[in-house]
């Protein structure tokens, strides 16, 4: 924890040309977050200025702040350097491809679903001649 508490007060970035992507979305991720969860803190107050729009704004900074350093955070950047690494190495299908596999995975589901509300009507209408179901 308190290599955590350190890294807080660097301002260096952590191997800076590595996984910038992976790094960038996984922060905007975090700062939508904080933007909106200071908003709604905001929102919720309704009571002297301090309470809605200062604290709500000093969470603001410090929450964009820890997500900044968090995303340096060596173990955490090596992680996302890794994750972008290994995302460059996957090989997307192409158009034709991902219509036809879309075009079997729902055929399955409906067709799972059709067994499946079958059985339920069979074992609903034998439940109710034997008279355990009114």
């Amino acid at each position: 924890m308190s290599a955590f508490v350190q890294e807080l007060f660097h301002v260096g970035v952590y191997k800076r040309n590595q996984g910038r992507v992976a790094r960038q979305v996984t922060f905007a991720a975090m700062a939508l977050l904080v933007v909106l969860g200071t908003w709604k803190m905001g929102q919720m107050s309704e009571s002297d200025m301090a309470y809605r729009f200062l604290l709500p704004g000093v969470v603001l900074v410090m929450g964009l702040w820890v997500a900044y350093r968090l995303v340096n955070w060596p173990a955490f950047a090596d992680f996302l350097i890794s994750v972008e690494a290994e995302m460059n190495k996957v090989s997307w299908p192409g158009r034709p491809e991902l219509i036809r596999s879309s075009l079997v995975v729902m055929f399955t589901i409906f067709f799972l679903a059709a067994v499946l509300f079958a059985y339920d009507l069979f074992w609903k209408k034998i439940l109710e001649l034997l008279g355990v179901l009114n």
